[in-house]
């Protein structure tokens, strides 16, 4: 059942943890130079894609790994962008508006399963990696569209659900697997056949993104191609990504630490992957699983901490959790809030942290 309080409840913990953000990162800096430390990484490239498109800026060397971000961000930077001129608060907005949507739908859907969904989200925004739900990134604009898409097939409201995972298909690869598992859940709910058809419209927007490109460079497989080249991500076997990333992270540079990361998130990964399997929680595990098997077939291991925001089904496990053994979810608090801290201090720094 859900209740008035968890919209109350998530907002508060996503605003007052903004805000907690928004102190931190003022300390030692001044308020106009704000948006610009939370400039890193990916941020500039999506950036670069809502100013220019995927051809770059004109004038400098094409970035032929452009392609593997998907237009939903991009475009709606460009959107933001014309009330808040800064591309890089144009960012943080969008991170905030979305981040506070999600939020809310992710407490309504632990109180569907008789969890606290002020634990779901607390958890969520403790883990090591919530930081890039408030940078400029697309995970939070994914999860805008993935949780409330899950929750409205939960009640069998199939027309906006699969109208919201297209959503999410504009905005990561990631929308894939959601709609493979909403055709599972679908199946699973044992809804009637002559609906089915609504299950074609998430996989749209993928199809439209590959055709864009297509005309654009005679390529159906740019973002998987980008992939390759800007990071060098090419098929693996799973011994291998291993093997590769061990070595990577006995290393004794900065990046042998996010290697680190890499590995402790492959353990978490799996361990969460096996708990919904023997929960039987057949659609989360395919939802959960594809992403797994994904990216632990890649030459190397990258950002899979980092996807473990995406795993909403985790969430609410962990929700569930707290509900019913208080004292684990306070030790997940004490021992997870602290790295938290540390990955966005390095995230701001500089540092590569996920």
């Amino acid at each position: 059942m859900i209740t008035r309080s968890a919209t109350r409840d998530a907002l508060l913990l996503w605003f007052g943890s903004r805000a907690g953000l928004l102190v931190a990162t003022l300390l030692g800096a001044t308020l106009a130079g704000y948006p610009h430390r939370w400039s890193k990484w990916d941020t500039t490239l999506f950036v670069t894609i809502a100013e220019y498109g995927y051809d770059g800026e004109p004038g400098q060397p094409a970035d032929d790994g452009l392609p593997a971000f998907f237009p939903g961000l991009p475009l709606a930077l460009r959107l933001v962008h014309l009330v808040v001129p800064d591309w890089a608060a144009a960012g943080l907005v969008v991170s905030l508006v979305s981040g506070a949507v999600a939020m809310v739908a992710l407490a309504r859907l632990a109180e569907t399963e008789g969890a606290h969904g002020w634990a779901a989200v607390l958890g969520l925004l403790a883990f090591p990696m919530a930081v890039f739900l408030a940078a400029g990134y697309s995970e939070s604009l994914f999860l805008a569209f993935a949780i409330p898409a899950w929750l409205a097939a939960r009640q069998g409201r199939w027309p906006l659900a699969v109208v919201l995972a297209a959503g999410a298909s504009c905005v990561r690869i990631t929308g894939l697997f959601l709609a493979a598992a909403l055709l599972v859940e679908f199946v699973m709910r044992g809804e009637p056949v002559r609906r089915a058809g609504w299950l074609v419209v998430p996989f749209v927007p993928l199809v439209a993104y590959a055709f864009y490109h297509f005309r654009r460079t005679g390529d159906w497989l740019a973002w998987k191609h980008a992939q390759e080249a800007g990071w060098g991500r090419d098929f693996a076997w799973p011994w291998e990504a291993w093997r590769t990333t061990w070595r990577s992270a006995m290393g004794s540079d900065d990046f042998a630490v996010a290697f680190r990361m890499e590995i402790a998130g492959a353990v978490v990964v799996v361990a969460a992957l096996v708990w919904l399997l023997v929960l039987r929680r057949w659609s989360e595990a395919v939802y959960t699983g594809l992403q797994a098997a994904a990216l632990m077939t890649s030459a190397y291991y990258l950002s899979i901490p980092r996807s473990l925001l995406l795993w909403f089904p985790l969430w609410v496990l962990v929700a569930r959790v707290a509900t019913r053994r208080p004292w684990l979810f306070v030790l997940y608090l004490l021992i997870s809030g602290p790295l938290m801290l540390v990955n966005t201090a390095r995230f701001l720094s500089g540092a590569w942290a996920g």
